[in-house]
């Protein structure tokens, strides 16, 4: 028999409590592998919380905790971190980024079941964030890198939480992307996804420019947002002033000196072959390297004026020599699909982002006395000279490691507990594969059409924020927001790829069915 309809206009019941808890088993054993990653992600969290005290200190942590090096990048990360600090300790920060790292897994699971992906597809696209030890690692030191993820997947899931997006949810989700350059200013190139994303959704051209303006609007708002408070902070209206040395690194190392025609002024940024084979990260922060070593040959005339000379110097390696440049960044970008994970030479050690035996020390900046963790301030720091002083008490007393935790997260994480690179090249292959698909959307279902245009968001993000971390330089650090972008497009691809396999094999009208006899053909009028 029939259950009775509630009549039009009349409130829909709630359900209680009680029966939402009665219903909890049911809806755990439909979604048994999202289950079982989540618990698995929150224990590996776990251990990795208990086993460092009172949190990892990283040499960038020194900016965000006592504004060492500043204008050298985004320093939005300090709004979280202050009002944390307000009630707790690092170890406190340590917690929530650790619960921010579960709710970004278990909101791609939703998102894509939402959008109509199996569920075991779902868990392939959740299972990376939640125990990659990379990713543990991330949410361990005191960095602004897991919130920069966060607001990525944050805001691809209000855009992507209805097929058909209203305008408001595209200006939020957009909002929350440009609001992402506060952390790292690599988000900037997330207009692009953006912007792909609006021309994705297709309809009418009008419609489209409007979407376009809004979210492109949106976007640039939050910069110029975060770039405002940076102007009312410290009088300089930029998102960072390290884009020109960063680029340097990456230009040095490429660059053919023997045939680029520039400035005798701008000739001593050129590297020897011995200093090009250390890589970017030497060549742009050495002491002894040929940026900080350029002010004592420029004339007085140029004096203060390093920035503007590095710059010129960057600006002719591109025109001149753009195929090198293209190179570098090509054969960088490849490492992350490498089937181990390792320091090629030049590049950043990788150790810096694996757990240790011990309570991990940067020398000279982070080293670690019984008495506590002391920090080397160097003398462009807050003091203007060179000063060394102990990590304050209040943010969580002495260093202490529990050795037996964290020998089984560096066994874990060396032992392969990390996104293998052969599986996310499968995902950018799938991913690319479901985005183009987009071009033959007249051929396309609606619900491959709605996952094509989803994966296309995700995938143009991913490629789009690697690929503009690699033109600076590699860095396993850089490659981590791989784990939250390319697993969904490249389980969103492989959803798309299924919903047009099983529309190919679905019978139009009028064809003959295996079993059947075939309609008789009606007669010509």
């Amino acid at each position: 028999m029939s259950q009775p309809q509630p009549a039009a206009g009349a409130p829909i019941e709630r359900r209680p409590a009680k029966a939402l808890l009665a219903s909890a088993p049911g809806i755990l054993r439909r979604h048994w592998l999202a289950t079982v990653l989540v618990i698995a992600g929150v224990v590996l969290r776990a251990v990795t919380w208990m086993a460092y005290h009172p949190a990892i200190i990283y040499i960038d942590t020194l900016k965000y905790l006592y504004g060492a090096w500043p204008g050298s990048d985004p320093i939005a990360y300090k709004i979280p971190l202050r009002l944390i600090l307000a009630f707790g300790d690092l170890g406190t920060v340590g917690i929530i980024q650790h619960l921010l790292g579960v709710a970004m897994g278990v909101t791609i699971y939703v998102l894509l079941i939402r959008r109509g992906a199996p569920r075991w597809l779902g868990a392939l696209a959740m299972a990376p964030v939640l125990l990659d030890a990379y990713q543990l690692q991330t949410e361990a030191m005191i960095m602004p890198d897991v919130w920069f993820e966060a607001l990525i997947v944050a805001g691809v899931a209000l855009l992507l939480w209805q097929p058909r997006p209203r305008l408001a949810a595209l200006v939020l989700g957009a909002a929350m992307l440009g609001a992402s350059t506060g952390l790292r200013q690599v988000g900037e190139v997330l207009i692009v996804p953006l912007l792909v994303y609006v021309v994705a959704l297709g309809g009418r051209w009008r419609a489209v420019l409007k979407n376009a303006v809004a979210v492109t609007a949106a976007f640039s708002l939050a910069v110029l947002a975060y770039m405002a408070a940076s102007y009312a902070r410290s009088g300089h209206f930029w998102i960072s002033r390290s884009s020109t040395s960063l680029t340097y690194g990456r230009m040095a190392e490429v660059a053919d000196c023997a045939t680029l025609k520039i400035p005798a002024v701008e000739r001593p940024l050129c590297p020897t072959k011995a200093e090009q084979a250390k890589g970017p990260d030497w060549l742009e922060h050495d002491a002894a390297g040929p940026y900080r070593s350029l002010a004592a040959t420029l004339p007085p005339s140029l004096q203060g004026h390093t920035d503007e000379v590095t710059a010129r110097f960057n600006r002719a390696v591109e025109l001149q020599q753009p195929l090198r440049v293209l190179a570098g960044i090509a054969r960088d970008a490849v490492k992350l699909f490498a089937l181990t994970r390792r320091t090629s030479p030049g590049d950043t050690p990788i150790w810096r982002w694996q757990f240790q035996g011990n309570f991990p020390s940067y020398h000279p900046y982070i080293f670690v006395r019984p008495d506590g963790i002391w920090l080397n301030f160097p003398p462009s720091g807050p003091l203007h000279a060179q000063s060394i002083r102990k990590l304050s008490p209040a943010y969580g007393g002495p260093p202490q490691v529990d050795a037996d935790l964290a020998s089984f997260l560096r066994r874990y994480q060396l032992g392969g507990g990390y996104t293998p690179g052969p599986l996310l090249a499968l995902f950018v292959i799938t991913g690319l594969a479901g985005s183009v698909l987009l071009l033959a959307r007249k051929r396309l279902p609606r619900k491959a059409i709605d996952l094509a245009a989803a994966c296309s968001l995700f995938f143009v993000a991913g490629v789009a924020i690697l690929g503009a971390s690699d033109f600076f330089e590699f860095s396993w650090r850089y490659q981590m927001p791989a784990v939250v972008t390319l697993p969904p497009a490249g389980a969103l691809g492989i959803a798309v790829l299924i919903a047009v396999a099983r529309k190919s094999r679905t019978p139009a009208a009028g064809d003959a069915v295996p079993g059947r006899a075939p309609e008789l053909a009606a007669p010509a009028s």
